[in-house]
């Protein structure tokens, strides 16, 4: 897994900056309801978009949580004293906070299913009754988006997915929350070209493939034989899930 303090400082232009943050603003904004005063955002990283969120809404109080240190300092200088460095597996929030909550690109991380279920619970946790509870889902799916990247790296090992959309429903279903909608938004800027691919490969972005795994040389051979080395191929397309408290 990628040491995200040491991520921070490339994080946002690595992964498609502030076009990729206000679509991913938008979609999640589209699943919270216009009346809602206090959304909690679970994983915030930087807080690009954090800020977006808040910023779209006047009147809704936005907090921010990251466990990552230099995510979290980042995220600080874009909402002065509204982030909290804190664990998703145990928020420092009393019962019933939040009106809502979301947390974007952070379940696929977790270790396992019962991680999976101990972050949602957290979130189910702080969550008043009524209130709404957004996701990402099926992550490492909206990646492949059919390219010729795609098929140089189809053989590669494939890590567990933790993110189904099947399995969250599931697990929302044991802590008392039930479907309430979807919503989908391109990830701007971060199609792959396959020389960025090379480069990720090396740095070990591709968890199952780590710098010096016998395979990832054999891949970024394969990799480096296609056209176009700079240019990106499509963005991928990822979806949101969206939940509301019964309890």
């Amino acid at each position: 897994m990628l040491d995200y303090d040491k991520e921070a400082e490339r994080y946002d232009a690595s992964r498609g900056g502030e076009p990729r943050a206000a679509a991913a603003a938008q979609a999640v904004l589209s699943l919270v309801p216009p009346d809602t005063r206090s959304l909690l955002d679970v994983a915030c990283g930087t807080g690009i978009v954090t800020r977006r969120i808040a910023a779209a809404r006047d009147r809704m109080r936005v907090t921010g949580i990251d466990l990552a240190a230099a995510m979290a300092r980042q995220a600080s200088t874009r909402l002065p004293g509204a982030v909290v460095r804190a664990d998703s597996r145990r928020l420092p929030f009393r019962d019933g906070q939040f009106d809502a909550v979301c947390s974007v690109w952070l379940l696929h991380l977790a270790a396992g299913p019962a991680e999976v279920g101990t972050i949602v619970g957290e979130c189910a946790r702080v969550l008043r009754s009524g209130g709404i509870y957004v996701t990402t889902v099926d992550k490492a799916t909206s990646h492949n988006v059919g390219s010729d990247i795609d098929v140089v790296l189809s053989s590669r090992p494939r890590s567990p997915v933790r993110d189904a959309a099947a399995d969250i429903e599931s697990s929302a279903a044991a802590h008392g929350l039930v479907p309430a909608g979807q919503a989908r938004f391109t990830g701007h800027g971060q199609g792959r070209s396959p020389r960025r691919t090379i480069a990720d490969l090396r740095r070990g972005w591709f968890v199952t493939l780590p710098p010096g795994h016998p395979l990832a040389d054999g891949f970024a051979t394969r990799l480096a034989q296609l056209p176009d080395q700079d240019r990106p191929r499509p963005d991928p397309v990822f979806g949101l899930r969206s939940f509301c408290k019964t309890g």
